[in-house]
């Protein structure tokens, strides 16, 4: 079948003079035959009959066998990738819209639902028409065709678009493509409020006062001059603006702010290998206006900016920073490993609620938080202010580093240098470590007789539980594990593995060895061979003993010298386990360094107690 066939497009309520005649290469019609259910027509014109009698065939065969294929695919093959036009007044000559795709793109179209579901999928082609909300995908590569009228594209926004306009006009908009076509990628955004109309490359956009989900549009081809989006290389963070939209700061200072914050996501220097920024504002109720992930140009950023609505509300200053701490900075949001997490806090006033606990939590997700504080309460309003000290109970560190302050919003110009010179000093962010990225926690199993096999299973969950609360990598958090009777064996050490699935399944995978207990050799063992060789790392060290009967030597004087090295020990004790070597063992305080329990099912709820230590320890060594 290396002919040209012939295949009637058939359209409900399209005329049959608009319909048309497509010839397209006999594989390539084959195999849209089996795609769209539509056996192939013969080559012969006159074998074909009429045009309706076609129709009413081909419409009874496909209902017979499937499904009807959407109108919108239906109007793509029957018109080029046009909906039916209106009728036109009589007297004028009606001139059939030319089709854009080519026949290898009329294929593209009928696979296109595959072609979505493929992994690294060249870029989907698409119609005129097809709208944000058509791509289900956080981004998508789409391949826009040529010959669309501009004049008939439904664009609303302008830079961040509503969903529910065309992909290819917004494309057209915003300059990535021309009438000609090509390649566009398409990011997908939250909905916002007060999308602007702005005509820009023969495209007028529309206004649109609210709209549930949005998207954003670059082109696919990589710049040609690479070097300009890299950005500034001594500078990389992650950055959260968290700014004021509440009744406090009013529009027209809320539009102040954002020209404030545009001049430092400007001087910062953002790219692709420098810093990347986000939006949040807090109101009433937090809103993400745009992810680290989104933009990595500042003209990108700088425009985003701009279009951020005014939302009024009360200051929930601390609602919106806890909320930013846990959702914005995520791996799938654009975090990247290693990188600085900064929020940088404006607040006009004060505060309507509590901001104190919401910086304890930023601090535990590992968060470096500034405030830059505008317009500080006058004397006569300090009676309506939550807490007067709500700077220093929020920022990082209160040091001074962490807390900036501004008169008011005007002449802000002076400011800009300044803060930026202290989001891009790296060496100052000290809240970038946390409990779970920057310690060494190292378990010693007791594999004594006594223990049995399936105790020791019980033992061996109760470690992977606390295990895996830790963000273990090559520049994050190290485990280790040793199991003990009269001999030691190393299971694994800080540096075998760097993933916290490698560590999981060799933790699940521990030989239950059995024989004598000898917990104070096992210590001596564990500080010389597994934190020895680590004896530099910048991480805290913790030594987690799991024990459930009493040793035969002396435990005291190895608990003492791992003390003495830094090592601090959680003890735990099941069932014959002396409460006084369980405290003779534990760093100070004791009685929140040791846990007994009389069964080993009673391990499980000493986990989140370990955890919490661990983290207390850490906060204060950091102090």
């Amino acid at each position: 079948m290396h002919g040209v066939c012939s295949c009637l497009s058939v359209c409900p309520g399209v005329p049959h003079a608009n319909m048309r005649w497509h010839s397209v290469p006999g594989t390539a019609l084959c195999a849209m035959a089996r795609l769209s259910r539509l056996r192939p027509l013969p080559r012969s014109p006159g074998a074909l009959g009429s045009p309706a009698s076609l129709a009413h065939a081909s419409l009874s065969r496909r209902s017979s066998q499937t499904p009807a294929m959407p109108s919108s695919w239906i109007h793509a093959l029957c018109l080029g990738g046009y909906a039916p036009s209106p009728p036109r007044p009589r007297g004028r000559r009606q001139q059939p819209p030319s089709c854009p795709f080519s026949a290898g793109a009329w294929l593209l179209l009928l696979l296109l639902p595959r072609l979505a579901r493929a992994e690294g999928a060249v870029p989907i082609a698409i119609t005129c028409f097809t709208r944000g909300l058509d791509i289900r995908k956080e981004k998508a590569d789409v391949l826009c065709p040529g010959g669309c009228s501009l004049e008939e594209f439904s664009v609303f926004g302008n830079i961040v678009y509503a969903s529910v306009s065309s992909i290819c006009g917004a494309a057209v908009h915003r300059g990535v493509i021309d009438s000609s076509g090509g390649p566009v990628r398409v990011y997908s955004l939250p909905g916002r409020e007060n999308y602007s109309s702005v005509d820009a490359n023969g495209v007028q956009s529309q206004t649109l006062s609210r709209w549930p989900s949005s998207f954003a549009v670059t082109s696919k081809r990589l710049k040609k001059t690479p070097e300009k989006k890299t950005g500034n290389k001594d500078c990389k963070a992650d950055i959260a603006f968290l700014i004021d939209g509440s009744f406090n700061i009013g529009q027209r200072r809320f539009n102040l702010q954002k020209n404030f914050v545009g001049k430092v996501a400007l001087m910062l220097g953002i790219g692709t290998e420098g810093p990347h920024v986000g939006l949040v504002q807090a109101s009433e109720h937090p809103k993400i206006e745009f992810y680290l992930k989104n933009f990595t140009s500042a003209k990108d950023v700088l425009f985003a900016i701009k279009e951020v609505g005014f939302r009024g509300g009360n200051s929930n200053t601390g609602k919106a920073l806890k909320h930013t701490a846990q959702k914005f900075f995520t791996a799938d949001a654009g975090v990247r490993k290693g990188i600085p997490k900064v929020v940088v806090v404006f607040i006009d006033g004060w505060p309507s609620d509590d901001i104190e606990e919401a910086g304890i939590v930023a601090r535990e997700f590992g968060v470096n938080v500034f405030i830059v504080s505008v317009a500080k309460p006058i004397p006569e309003e300090l009676g309506m202010v939550q807490d007067v000290a709500f700077v220093d109970k929020a920022v990082c560190r209160n040091n001074g580093f962490f807390s900036y302050h501004m008169p008011n919003w005007f002449g802000t110009t002076k400011y800009v240098k300044p803060l930026v010179q202290k989001l891009c000093t790296h060496e100052q962010m000290m809240c970038s470590k946390t409990c779970y990225n920057s310690v060494n926690v190292a378990f010693l199993i007791d594999g004594s007789s006594s223990v049995g096999d399936s105790n020791f299973r019980l033992m061996l969950q109760f470690v992977s539980n606390i295990a895996k609360t830790f963000e273990i990598s090559d520049i994050g958090a190290k485990i280790a594990a040793v199991q003990f009777t009269y001999d030691q064996r190393t299971e694994f050490s800080f540096t075998d593995y760097n993933t916290k699935e490698n560590v999981l399944a060799v933790l699940g995978n521990i030989r239950y060895m059995s024989g004598g207990t000898a917990t104070g050799d096992a210590i001596s063992f564990t500080v010389r061979n597994v934190f020895g060789p680590i004896r530099d790392s910048p991480n805290k060290n913790f030594l987690v003993i799991v024990t459930d009967g009493q040793s035969y030597d002396d435990v005291r004087g190895p608990a003492a010298a791992a003390h003495d090295a830094g090592i601090t020990i959680f003890s735990v004790g099941v069932a014959w386990a002396p409460l006084d070597d369980l405290r003779d063992m534990a760093s100070k305080p004791k009685e929140s360094h040791a846990f007994f329990t009389r069964e080993f099912t009673g391990l499980e709820p000493i986990v989140s107690d370990v955890i919490r230590g661990i983290c207390r320890d850490f906060l204060e060594s950091q102090q």
